[in-house]
């Protein structure tokens, strides 16, 4: 059974004015939620649409209600993350695969430090897991009365990957990093957590005023008109956005927000740099990282091993947050340059479909 890929019977616009609703109304169009965002400058909003209607004729109608309006369905966005298979753990935890890109052990003394706020979306998180105690957490919800979050199992293992306290069973990449997380994910009725387009343009927006350095998205899912207007407004703004390349198999089509131009799209290898064989391979890669057998936390206590382009996402992540600390002058376009730069090029030479530019090399992006 195939599983749905937007909300039945909604729409979400860009740039409607009030007499346009007003007019879609008395067509039979349902306004359900209006918000403004910081970033177009308008207002998204989602749309019941009449009964009778096809999705794809109110798309058109509600796009043509107002001049430089942008109407498109409520698409569906999944976390990233892979089958694991079971690792052998010697006392303590797990090996940190991370040493095999040069990223220090935690005990190294050279724990990396980077510039910041962090913005992370994702599922919710534990806040009170051993491993995020004291770290510099801030979780923001989209609105005071939204629907229970959603499940704390993928938005915990990222946050940790990236920020975990350092004497922890699951040490985070960075030091003493600054994280604002935003849960835009919600539980369907067969458990699995997935994010709206709506939501998940109101978390970008959310982060964007909120300074962030960089936007961390370890998810996916098709393209959409609204997303793509947002990410290039956050471009704009010179944030740097990342975003996990998808485990639907390397010859699945490209999905998003990883393939618009202005992310960087991250793919996964193992710690001897094969391709993860989930993993999306594709013109739009264009970098790799470890993302198998990943030792970060558990949603409850302790860690445990984790596969997925989701957690290859957050090295690159780190890393141009470290770049950011030590370039404060580049530009995020300039940064993103830098990671191709200095990546390792393991596949055919220069940009492949594989590996992008290459595996992400950490050895001297950490220094005491």
């Amino acid at each position: 059974m195939r599983k749905p890929t937007h909300v039945p019977g909604e729409v979400i616009a860009l740039g409607l004015d009030d007499a346009a609703i007003l007019r879609l109304g008395e067509r039979g169009f349902t306004a359900r939620s209006r918000q403004p965002l910081g970033l177009s400058g308008s207002e998204i909003v989602k749309l019941s649409i009449p009964s009778g209607m096809t999705l794809e004729a109110a798309r058109q109608e509600v796009a043509a209600a107002s001049p430089g309006a942008i109407a498109d369905l409520n698409h569906y966005f999944e976390p990233n993350e892979g089958a694991t298979q079971p690792t052998p753990c010697g006392k303590g935890r797990c090996a940190l695969v991370r040493t095999a890109i040069g990223w220090p052990e935690p005990d190294a003394g050279k724990a990396c430090t980077a510039a910041g706020p962090i913005g992370l979306i994702d599922t919710a998180i534990n806040p009170d897991h051993p491993a995020l105690q004291g770290v510099d957490l801030h979780i923001v919800p989209l609105a005071a009365d939204e629907a229970p979050e959603s499940g704390r199992q993928h938005g915990t293992a990222v946050a940790a990957l990236i920020a975990g306290r350092q004497d922890s069973r699951a040490p985070g990449l960075l030091r003493d990093a600054r994280l604002i997380a935003v849960d835009a994910f919600q539980k369907t009725k067969g458990d699995a957590d997935v994010a709206e387009t709506y939501d998940l343009i109101r978390a970008i927006d959310l982060l964007a005023s909120r300074g962030v350095t960089v936007i961390n998205m370890s998810l996916s899912g098709p393209h959409n008109q609204l997303l793509e207007k947002t990410v290039s407004l956050v471009a704009k703004r010179d944030i740097l956005q990342v975003a996990a390349a998808g485990n639907d198999g390397p010859r699945a089509k490209p999905v998003y927000p990883a393939a618009y131009p202005e992310l960087i799209a991250v793919t996964a290898v193992d710690r001897n740099f094969r391709p993860y064989r989930r993993a999306a391979q594709g013109e739009h890669i264009d970098v790799a990282a470890l993302g198998t057998g990943v030792w970060t936390a558990a949603s409850v206590d302790g860690g445990r091993p984790r596969t997925g382009t989701s957690f290859a996402a957050p090295f690159v992540t780190a890393a141009v947050a470290i770049l950011k600390a030590s370039n404060p002058s580049l530009s995020a376009e300039e940064i993103g340059e830098l990671v191709a730069k200095t990546a390792e090029d393991v596949g055919a030479p220069g940009k492949d479909p594989v590996f992008g530019w290459g595996v992400l090399n950490a050895r001297e992006l950490c220094r005491s």
